[in-house]
């Protein structure tokens, strides 16, 4: 090579490496794939072609997602969105009732809106994915990356190096065990009985994900639901106090979703499993809301009723416009602005307490 050519050669290759280093190179996503099970929290468009109350693809949800309303229960992004984000994907993982081809391969949103771990959670709103049957719908996935991959061995390895996050348990309690006009299981067991009963199906739920080959599992468990615009709503005597005996409830489920990722990881399997406390983290957001540039924490950006809380954003409402400042874009979920600080702790832990025993972060490591 003439030293003309060799110049023009390394010239290129420093401008490579500055820009590099300023726009920093596209790495490959810290795991190959990112599996999601869940309910309006994290759905990101499977209720869309449902006979369904529980559904939001329409505007003001959406206003400010860059493809506007997708199904997503927020004014933007989701947690998921967030922490498909930080794992290093390029796009958002795709819903199942769109997800195809190669598409799979990086990963699949199963949630439902209204779901439960519970068959009969959310009925009174229409159709939606159970637990089960996101596990069903992940099962005929499985069989189209043994397909796409050559054979089960490789996609079972394939598969292994996957996260799988699974949000449930909100609805079985908004949509079932605090709703005694439509469902009989808060008459008929205690708080301590149902989320036994939760956590019991919910368990075979994780041992079908299992043998279908999920290892990298993050099991998130429920937030602050008594603090939630709808509860405050309803329950409240001053429209800001939480509502005790649901958060007292959703706290007994998570204590025992906790022990359930010790149980597993201490049976000697080849899986790991982890917990995010998003009770905690939801819970220091409300307690110092100006740490996180919030000002308002008990009233829908939109909705309806006493704190925008009485129902759902209704097509085409104008929403608030300083929706930075709001942690509840409406009656049930969160902002985006509140979802980026859920989603960032659940990845990379704060505190302590955030993550146990690892964070998402570390798991996407092993």
């Amino acid at each position: 090579m003439d030293l003309r050519k060799w110049w023009v050669v390394m010239v290129l290759l420093v401008l490579i490496n500055i820009q590099n280093y300023y726009y920093g190179a596209k790495a490959a996503p810290q795991v190959p794939c990112y599996f999601i099970f869940g309910d309006s929290l994290v759905d990101n468009g499977n209720n869309n072609q449902l006979s369904s109350l529980a559904r939001a693809n329409y505007l003001p949800y959406g206003i400010d997602f860059p493809n506007g309303p997708t199904g997503r229960f927020s004014n933007g992004k989701t947690t998921v969105d967030v922490i498909a984000q930080l794992l290093g994907f390029d796009g958002y993982i795709p819903p199942y009732s769109a997800a195809r081809g190669q598409d799979i391969l990086r990963g699949v949103n199963y949630a439902s809106a209204a779901a439960g771990i519970r068959e009969e959670t959310g009925r009174q709103l229409g159709d939606r994915i159970s637990f089960s049957g996101q596990v069903k719908n992940y099962q005929n996935t499985v069989q189209q990356v043994v397909n796409l991959l050559g054979n089960e061995d490789q996609a079972a390895n394939y598969l292994s190096r996957c996260i799988y996050s699974i949000g449930l348990g909100s609805n079985d309690y908004l949509n079932n065990y605090f709703q005694p006009l439509y469902y009989s299981t808060g008459r008929q067991y205690t708080p301590e009985q149902y989320a036994d009963l939760l956590i019991q199906q919910y368990t075979q739920q994780l041992q079908a994900l299992y043998n279908y080959g999920a290892r990298k599992f993050v099991l998130i468990g429920v937030g602050q639901i008594g603090c939630s615009p709808n509860q405050l709503a309803q329950n409240s005597p001053d429209g800001r106090t939480c509502v005790q005996r649901v958060n007292d409830a959703n706290v007994i489920f998570n204590n025992k979703l906790r022990g359930l990722v010790d149980q597993f990881n201490n049976n000697d399997s080849d899986a790991k499993f982890i917990y995010i406390n998003a009770y905690g983290i939801f819970q220091d957001i409300t307690a110092n809301p100006a740490r996180y540039g919030f000002r308002v924490t008990n009233t829908g950006c939109c909705g309806v009723g006493r704190n925008n809380g009485q129902i759902t954003c209704l097509p085409l409402q104008n929403p608030c416009p300083n929706r930075r400042e709001y942690v509840f874009w409406d009656a049930f979920h969160p902002t985006e602005a509140a979802n980026t600080i859920i989603a960032t702790r659940s990845y990379s832990a704060q505190s302590p307490s955030d993550a146990y025993p690892i964070d998402i972060r570390r798991l996407a490591q092993l």
